[in-house]
């Protein structure tokens, strides 16, 4: 059965869940629950997985994203390979287990040059690698996991077709899909997740994005708020669309529906709220994912207003990292991190 059209079917489901965001009360109970499931699947041990923006080049065009084709307001930049494995030795520095290496949609790479740069890595450093970067062929997901790639991730962003097609017109939520099926089977941990908030998406719609991401049995899920980004389509209005405790209630709910995955407090929710990715770690998540990108870059990776740590230096943030977790009472993980989910 087409997963879409079985989502859909559940009617059931998607009413409950929809009443269950739209209710003001309840959120202290969800979170308690959300943070003992979270402490009995992936214990208290927050992996940290250090992030480097290796570029901010990309061929899409999507409504919402600061670095966008048509964006005139960021200076394009590309870091180079030496400088892409320089960065990710200093994540084995700081303690971190992960590195993932971003860019726009695809990589100013050839995939032969991405699987090099993601061999150096391997060899060098006993760090697992995460790539973000697009969509590929089969055949190159398969080459990137021969060269040592771990874990792919790639948002579907909504589980709705049409305002997927809307936001994204040089693509499908079907060809998305595809692609999440096919990084699977190159033997890849796969990670995906949606975006919170988004304009014209109602609560089904979000109540679909919870049963999605949970259908998929990905191996992370990253999900982040929406916040208007200038030099786009949707600028303007407010920052965010949706009552600040909504976004977290999603993010509870996740946990539940996905007891064993990982789920980061993506850097987004401090932009959303003071101290965001803190709640989001005692709302059922377990991964922090701080910036490696040096900073004569990171304010060139603007995929939305008021980034925080754009001007910090890496050392400066684990600093802060590892200052937060320990105001939370939870240890920073050792080791990959590699997926929790029963084969």
């Amino acid at each position: 059965m087409n997963l879409l059209k079985e989502l859909n079917e559940k009617k059931e489901w998607l009413r409950k869940l929809a009443t269950l965001l739209a209710r003001p009360a309840g959120a202290t109970e969800l979170y308690r629950l959300a943070d003992a499931v979270r402490r009995k699947h992936t214990g208290d041990e927050v992996h940290v997985r250090g992030i480097i923006e290796f570029s901010n080049h990309c061929s899409k065009n999507c409504l919402y994203c600061g670095i966008r084709r048509a964006s005139r307001a960021q200076k394009r930049y590309c870091m180079s390979a030496d400088e892409i494995v320089t960065t990710a030795t200093r994540a084995t520095e700081f303690g971190y287990g992960t590195v993932v290496l971003q860019s726009g949609e695809p990589a100013p790479y050839e995939i032969n040059e991405l699987c090099a740069i993601v061999s150096r890595i391997k060899s060098e450093t006993d760090l697992a690698v995460t790539l973000s970067c697009g969509v590929y062929s089969p055949g190159e997901y398969k080459n990137l996991a021969r060269a040592g790639c771990d874990r792919y991730l790639l948002r579907f962003e909504t589980s709705n077709p049409d305002l997927y097609k809307k936001l994204h017109p040089e693509s499908s939520l079907k060809n998305r899909l595809q692609a999440l099926q096919h990084i699977r089977e190159a033997g890849l941990q796969v990670g995906s997740g949606f975006m919170i908030g988004l304009p014209g998406a109602t609560l089904e719609d979000l109540a679909r994005d919870l049963l999605l991401a949970s259908r998929l049995n990905l191996d992370m899920i990253g999900c982040g708020p929406f916040l208007r980004s200038p030099e786009t389509p949707l600028a303007g209005g407010n920052r965010a669309l949706l009552h600040e405790e909504l976004y977290f209630k999603i993010m509870a709910l996740l946990r539940l529906l996905n007891p064993f995955a990982h789920i980061p407090a993506t850097t987004a929710f401090d932009s959303l709220t003071g101290q965001g990715r803190d709640l989001v770690l005692q709302r059922g998540g377990n991964v922090f994912m701080p910036n490696l990108t040096p900073t004569r870059y990171r304010k060139q990776y603007q995929l939305y207003p008021d980034k925080p740590c754009v001007d910090e230096e890496a050392d400066r943030c684990a600093g802060c990292v590892k200052a937060r977790l320990k105001s939370l009472g939870r240890p920073l993980a050792s080791g990959p991190g590699h997926s929790l989910i029963p084969s």
